[in-house]
Formats: C-alpha cells, structure tokens, sequence
C-alpha cells in the first residue's frame, strides 16, 4: 500500500515539473516572438525613406499695386507677400483670395460685356446705346494689339476645348457657357480654342464678338481666337447675299450707316490679326478650313503658315500681302477634305491636293495629303470647322480628320441639329454636343408663352437684337430715338500704329460669286465624312441623342469619349500619344518685311 501511494506521487510530481517546463518553454518562445516582431518593424523603419511632402505650408500673396501712390501715374508694379498657413489654413487662404485685385477691374469694359452676355435681356439699353458702340471700338483697339503680338500658329497645351463655326450664334454660345465654363473662362480647367466663323448668318453677330474679344482682353493665354473665312471684308462685308444678316448690315442697323461701317472695318482689323492655325500638344492641327498646299519655301508647312504676314486682308488683301502666302492663308480658312467621288475624280493622286466643291478657287485634301502633312509634321490629328454637320461633330479620312460645329442653326441641318465641341485631355478625345432637349433662357420664338407679359416696343426691342425669332418683322411707323452720333469721339489712347493698305488692283484668292452655287457652308455633306458616326435621335422623349464614332486606327491614337448633354456618354480605349514640344519657330524671324506704307484718310479715320 505504501509503494503504490509513493509511486501516484511520483507520477503526479513528474507531470506537474513537466507542465512548468512546458510553461516555461511557451513563455520563452512568446518572449523570442515578441522581441523578433520588435527588430522586424525596426529593421523596416530604418530602411524606409520619410517622403518628404512638396508643399510647404506658406501661401504667396501676390497684388498689382500702384508703383508710386502719390502720383497719377497708371503705372503699376507686382508686389508678393509671403504668410504661414497654420492650422486654419482654409480661413487663411480664404482671406488672400478676399484680397486678391479683380481681373476684370483692370477692364471695365469687358466687364460690362461680360455683365451684358450673361443676361442680355437685362441689358438692351446699353445694346442699343452709344456706351456699347464705345466698348467695341475700345475693345478692337485693345484686342488687336494683343493679337498683332502673337505668331500666325498659336502653340497650346492640354486640356483645351475647341469649338467650331459660332456665327451670330447667341444661344449655343451661351449653352457652352452654361456647361463648361459655368464659373467663368479663368476658373475652368483647360485653353479655350475657336477655330472661327464668328460673324454672318446668325442674328447676334455683335453681341458674339463682343463677348469672345472680351474673353481674349481678359485671357490673352488662355483664349485662342482663330480666323475663319468669315473673317474677310468680302464675305462679312456681303450684303447682297447675306441679307440682314450679314455682319456688316447687323453693324449699320445698329449704329448708323457711318459708325456702323466704322466698327464693321475696325472689328475686320482685328480679324486680320487672328491666327491662322493652332498645334496641340505638338500632336493636333486646329486649323478653320484644312491643312495649306506646300509653297516650297519653309521647311514644314507650319513655317509657311508662321511666315503669313501678322496683318493679312486675305479677301482683299493688303498691298504688302505676297500671292504665295495669300494663297497659304486661303488654303488654311478655305479648304475642305475631299469627298470620296472627288478622291476618284478630282483630287491630284501626285500631291492629294484638288478642286473644291464650293468652286471660286477653293481646294480640297484627300488622303494622300492627309497623310503626308502629318508624317511631316508628326502630328495625329486635324481639327477643323467650316461644314455644317447636324451632330455637331463628325470624323473623316480614317478618324483623322475631325470637323467641329458649333452652332445648330441657320445652316438647313433640320430642328434636330446639335452644336459640339471637343475636349482634349491630353490622352482623351471627348466630344461634347447640345441636346435638342436643352432649353435656352434667352432666345424665344415670336409666339412663345413666355413673352405675352411684354409690350409690343419690348418684344420689337428683342427682335432687333436676334432674342426673338421666327416671325418676321412688321413695318413700324415708330420713329426710333436719334442717337448723336455725329460727335461720338473715340475715347481709345493715341498710340503709333502701322497703317495698311488694302490692295484694290488686286484679286482676291476665292472668287465669292462662283461659290454661291456651291454654298457649302449650309449645304455640303459629304458621305465619307459621316461614315463610321451613327446618329440615332430619341424622338420628343426629352432625352435627346446618342453619338457613336467608330474610329478607324489612326497614326498614334486618343481615346474617344462621346458625350451628350442630356443623354449620356461612351467610351472608345486608345494608347495614348503626345509628342513632346519642339520649338517650331526655329529660325522664324517675327518681324515682318513690310516696308513703309500709308493709307489714305478713310483708312486712317478707321484705324484711329
């Protein structure tokens, strides 16, 4: 009995050392654990760089002050101020921008303009008043100092928009203000490019200009007026075809026949100072018609484009205009691409290059032309304007040609049509139209509901200006108020200018008369160009339309996203492409061989 109670102790002590030692063992190995998770996170501390943020946190105040305050001096000079942020750093940021200067402040005039485009109904008095024949010859004069300045190719980056033909066009204009620069042109994102076109056909010409001079006063490097072929004294000057609305008639009717045909030739000065193409990203070429016959004097064609004369009359031209560069700038706010009847038929299989449908000397591109400028250029794309198109965008030559229109009316395309616009984001194409559906605030039809609260002078207030349309306008024996115009002095500053003399003995290089036939501004619609962009529109749902561009695979590539205000949008996958900039004004000398000319009194009265 002893042996076995000795024995079960025994046993009961080896198994009570044995769980302590295994006890001891699990805290040793946990102990080991802990110290080994300890030199792992220190070993990754040591060998992990601390990024280091860029910003530092300071703000930089930066204000155009008066460069001497006790003198009348409108010089001014750039001051900066440096502020720690601290911890309220967003009530610190929100009171340098309280105190920044007011762009617009420096420019009043573009501000009442601005003020006026925003709600022009508000605003008819000044529109029919001297206050706003003023603005516009102080504006000209501004404007085509900043534009005389510039090369004829205006170089830019991504993102940036481009619109194409506007003419007269108050109520699409105002649809992509409403959509993509809602918080005005110097808040949104991106360059604002216009490929022309501004003026004729449309009822609000003035109010059109006006609003986009203002824009590049405001914006000289971020607004990019391009020059169309409506920007020529003898189409915007064409009355016998063009009617009431024409530009130079919108101008007459407006302010008299002789401060109306002032601002009409001042505004054409300013026209002659537009650029003639654009480069994106040094990968698309934004021109208004299509791309120039080479002349065999500049290296690339973009030299023959940068070596026009920085003021060209074009149609007229200026005594000191060559005809090989006239004929560059025609070519560039002229040309069409070429249908594929005239691939087969007319176009020159040696250089690509052929008669256009429009007649009077104007030519269009085919393939081969296509596809040698941009091999030689190195670019992808062209964008260009100048056809009416009812989807606002179209796409031609194997998606490499893009042809944009910017306005749904007044070019037979049907109460259908859209206006677009496309946005480059440097490896996105995005196409952006006006739905049908889109509702203005501004323009109504003679019988809409929502003028049967005004007086009949209102309503033919409206109608003079081009905010009420679609009933002609009745005979009135009301005697409209004379305005003084004979002492109306121009309030602009002296300043030496060149003056140029518009060559009368010569031809212009696009015969008009011979393009009435072919008017193919409102009239051509060339099959290729809408191959491969299938329109199917939603009828009187409201929800309005959806465009499809199938894209052929073209030199490089972007990708494609088709968007559609009120209706949605698709994408198309591309690899992306952007070359880097070079310097194209490589041995481009910007002074100008003009020589010494004058001008007779009427011009010099004109360019006061």
């Amino acid at each position: 009995m002893d042996v076995e109670q000795r024995t079960s102790d025994e046993r009961k002590a080896k198994k009570s050392k044995s769980r302590a030692m295994i006890a001891e063992r699990d805290a040793q190995i946990s102990a080991l654990q802990k110290q080994m998770t300890q030199l792992t996170n220190q070993l990754a501390a040591k060998s992990t760089k601390r990024r280091h943020h860029p910003l530092e946190p300071t703000v930089v105040k930066i204000q155009d002050v008066p460069a001497n305050p006790n003198s009348s001096s409108r010089r001014t000079m750039l001051t900066q101020q440096r502020e720690r942020m601290g911890r309220n750093a967003s009530f610190t940021t929100r009171s340098v921008l309280r105190n920044l200067p007011d762009s617009d402040a420096a420019h009043p005039l573009a501000e009442r303009i601005v003020n006026m485009f925003k709600d022009p109904t508000a605003h008819m008095d000044y529109l029919n008043g001297q206050q706003f024949a003023k603005d516009l010859i102080k504006l000209n004069h501004k404007v085509k100092a900043i534009l005389e300045r510039e090369p004829r190719v205006a170089f830019v980056q991504s993102p940036a928009y481009i619109f194409g033909d506007i003419h007269g066009n108050l109520e699409d204009l105002h649809f992509f203000s409403d959509n993509i620069w809602r918080l005005g042109m110097s808040l949104s994102a991106g360059n604002f490019v216009f490929l022309g076109d501004y003026v004729d056909r449309g009822t609000s010409c003035l109010e059109v200009v006006a609003y986009l001079l203002a824009m590049k006063l405001l914006l000289p490097h971020k607004v990019f007026l391009l020059r169309g072929n409506h920007e020529t004294r003898d189409v915007n000057g064409w009355e016998e075809h063009y009617g009431e609305r024409s530009f130079i008639f919108q101008c007459r009717a407006r302010f008299g026949d002789d401060l109306g045909y002032r601002i009409w030739e001042q505004t054409n000065q300013v026209f002659d100072r537009m650029p003639l193409a654009g480069v994106i990203d040094q990968d698309i070429f934004c021109v208004h018609g299509g791309i120039p016959r080479p002349i065999g004097v500049g290296e690339t064609r973009i030299q023959d484009i940068l070596s026009v004369p920085r003021v060209a009359g074009i149609n007229p031209p200026y005594e000191h205009e060559g005809d090989v560069y006239q004929q560059v700038a025609s070519d560039c706010i002229w040309s069409d691409p070429a249908s594929e009847d005239q691939e087969m038929t007319s176009v020159n299989p040696e250089t690509g290059f052929g008669e256009s449908l429009r007649g009077g000397g104007a030519i269009c591109f085919g393939n081969k032309a296509v596809t040698n400028f941009l091999s030689s250029q190195g670019y992808s794309y062209i964008m260009r304007a100048h056809e009416a198109h009812a989807e606002g965008v179209a796409i031609s030559k194997g998606a490499r040609v893009f042809t944009v229109f910017s306005t749904s009316k007044d070019h037979n395309q049907g109460s259908q049509a859209m206006a677009g616009c496309i946005l480059v984001d440097f490896e996105k194409l995005q196409v952006i139209n006006r739905s049908p559906a889109y509702k203005n605030q501004y323009v109504h039809r003679r019988d809409s509901v929502s003028l049967q609260s005004l007086s009949e002078n209102e309503i033919q207030k409206r109608m003079h200006l081009g905010l009420v349309t679609s009933t002609p306008q009745a005979d009135s024996d009301e005697e409209e108020e004379d305005e003084q115009w004979e002492d109306f002095e121009d309030e602009s500053e002296e300043e030496d200018v060149t003056e140029y003399r518009l060559a009368t003995h010569r031809r212009s290089s696009i015969d008009l008369m011979s393009t009435v036939a072919n008017d193919s501004d409102s009239k051509m619609n060339y099959s290729e160009t809408t191959t491969g962009l299938n329109h199917s529109m939603n009828g009187g749902n409201g929800s309005g339309s959806n465009l499809d561009a199938s894209l052929a695979d073209a030199n490089g590539g972007r990708d494609a996203l088709i968007v559609d205000f009120d209706s949605g949008f698709r994408t198309r996958s591309r690899a992306p492409r952007v070359s880097s900039i070079h310097e194209e004004m490589e041995g481009f000398s910007s002074s100008d061989d003009m020589g010494n000319l004058e001008d007779d009194d009427d011009e010099k009265a004109s360019d006061h």
